[in-house]
């Protein structure tokens, strides 16, 4: 293309290569004054950024900051209303996600848009299938998903169903699926979210290959000193506005949430009680969920919050859908001292117990309807009168959780799936609460939610403790867990392989437990110091 007709680059996007500080001459992908609106709402506006070959550039800010709506704008998936894009130094109009792909641009979305039914190989090569011939090549497809899997450090029967893999390993295949195409920009959109520390730096190597081969890396997460940890450079975005791009080396990640919220975010997580000490509220004893998790005994406590940590495959969800009767399992529960025998969620509910499930989006709200729906449908019977449904209550209980629970939206009439991730989450916990619960599983309680968000979520999960509810929290998150936790019980290959509690909860010491790794030589320094 002429160089005149070649989009000027606006003042301040000229590229800097953060190690030796020179100027970058060529950027593979630019953005030119991108504005994207749905209706008379504008969710972007005037977005102009450059990214460069071989450089991580992380995009970060508050849901509903427009990071979503610009990947999609640079993946093909939304046309913008305005502004340009070029690609190597040419301006391009991209008709499409496969126009993108055939480009080199590809998108891991923050949804994982598997087929279900289909096997982890049968999704990788969905659209681009191998043949022999006539024929289907699937032991090349096999082959290859496997090292795709292994790339990632993941070790899986490429064969296996999507649907029978957990949330944390299908964003894993997920991400496998894109990085098998050829590629030179790699959008990935949340994609640690509900990974663990382990699973997050076996991705972070892989990324770091990529850069290395000149791969330009656009990576978009809530997780900020992850950003800090693997970003040259960050951009920050809030209310769909561009408000600062700076090198990663000169932000700390407080200085990120500053920006992103446009306040101080101190005392991320709220002071912590003391340890309750009182007669259990529920115990379990030998508890199997077969092919998950095995011989699970652990009791919680009136105004304890307790932990479960564990790699992907540890089984912590599945026990827990198994105790609560969402899957088959076997074992002792006792609630208030009472046995007890849980076949389906709403004998959990009728027991006192509720559970929020990791995965809101598939199992948690029904997307396609409104906020009243989603927020009533646990607790129906409360707002019905005979055989009719009281509005009147209705509106007034979501009035109230919307006050209550700081759910942000400009139209009480939107469905749930147009929500944030953040504003589904309290959406989600508001609905559970209207049942008014003793013991209160939480099972990824801030997958995929911004800092703000996740403050709040953390002063919600402290006040239900304060009212005398007991609260599980299961998390990929190291840092979340020793934040608010009493106690954390670590999970192993479907079994309880450790408990810590006051300095024992670290890092450290939950790495070793969660993956047996130096744990010989952890025991004989503790034989030692005893």
């Amino acid at each position: 293309m002429p160089a005149c007709l070649s989009p000027p680059r606006p003042a301040g996007l000229a590229l800097v290569n953060i190690a030796v500080g020179e100027e970058t001459p060529s950027p593979a992908l630019e953005a030119f004054g991108l504005s994207k609106s749905f209706g008379p709402t504008e969710v972007l506006s005037d977005i102009s950024l450059a990214f460069a070959r071989g450089e991580v550039h992380a995009i970060v800010g508050e849901n509903g900051a427009g990071k979503s709506t610009l990947m999609k704008l640079l993946s093909g998936h939304l046309e913008p209303t305005k502004g340009a894009l070029s690609l190597g130094g040419e301006r391009i109009v991209l008709r499409g996600p496969v126009d993108a792909e055939r480009r080199g641009i590809v998108l891991v979305h923050q949804e994982i848009l598997l087929a279900p039914h289909l096997t982890i190989a049968q999704n990788m090569f969905l659209g681009r299938e191998l043949r022999r011939g006539a024929t289907l090549d699937d032991r090349a497809m096999n082959r290859r998903a496997i090292e795709a899997m292994r790339a990632l450090g993941v070790e899986i029967a490429p064969n296996i169903a999507v649907e029978r893999l957990s949330i944390a390993q299908r964003q894993l295949a997920q991400i496998a699926r894109a990085l098998i195409a050829p590629h030179e920009i790699v959008i990935f959109d949340e994609p640690t979210a509900s990974l663990t520390p382990v699973e997050t730096d076996a991705l972070h190597r892989r990324i770091l290959e990529m850069k290395a081969k000149g791969v330009a890396i656009l990576y978009i997460s809530h997780r900020l000193n992850e950003v800090k940890a693997i970003a040259d450079r960050v951009t920050v975005l809030r209310d769909g506005k561009w408000i600062a791009t700076r090198p990663a080396s000169a932000l700390e990640p407080v200085d990120m949430a500053r920006l992103m919220v446009g306040r101080d975010l101190l005392n991320l997580y709220p002071d912590r009680s003391p340890r309750p000490s009182g007669t259990p509220v529920l115990e379990v004893a030998d508890f199997n969920a077969p092919g998950y998790a095995a011989g699970a005994s652990f009791a919680l406590r009136k105004g304890e919050i307790l932990g479960f940590a564990g790699l992907i495959g540890a089984g912590r969800t599945e026990l827990f859908e198994a105790l609560l009767g969402l899957r088959a399992g076997r074992g002792e529960i006792k609630v208030g001292g009472r046995t007890i025998r849980l076949h389906n969620a709403r004998d959990g509910m009728n027991a006192g117990i509720v559970y929020l499930t990791e995965d809101r989006k598939g199992k948690g709200l029904l997307l396609q309807e409104n906020l009243t729906v989603n927020l009533t449908l646990a607790a129906l019977d409360r707002f019905s009168n005979g055989p009719l449904i009281d509005r009147a209550r209705e509106a007034k209980a979501l009035d109230e959780a919307i006050v209550d629970f700081d759910i942000r939206l400009g139209d009480k009439n939107r469905l749930a799936g147009e929500l944030s991730g953040g504003n589904q989450q309290k959406l989600l916990l508001a609905k559970m609460m209207l049942l008014n619960p003793q013991i209160v599983v939480i099972d990824e309680p801030t997958r995929g939610i911004d800092i703000g968000a996740k403050q709040q979520v953390y002063r919600f999960i402290a006040a239900l403790c304060a009212q005398g509810k007991s609260v599980v929290v299961i998390s990929s998150e190291m840092g979340e867990l020793i934040g608010l936790c009493h106690r954390i019980l670590i999970m192993r290959a479907g079994r309880i392989v450790g408990e810590v509690e006051g300095e024992a909860m670290t890092e450290d010491e939950i790495v070793v437990h969660a993956t047996g790794v130096g744990a010989s030589a952890a025991a004989a320094s503790t034989a030692r110091r005893a």
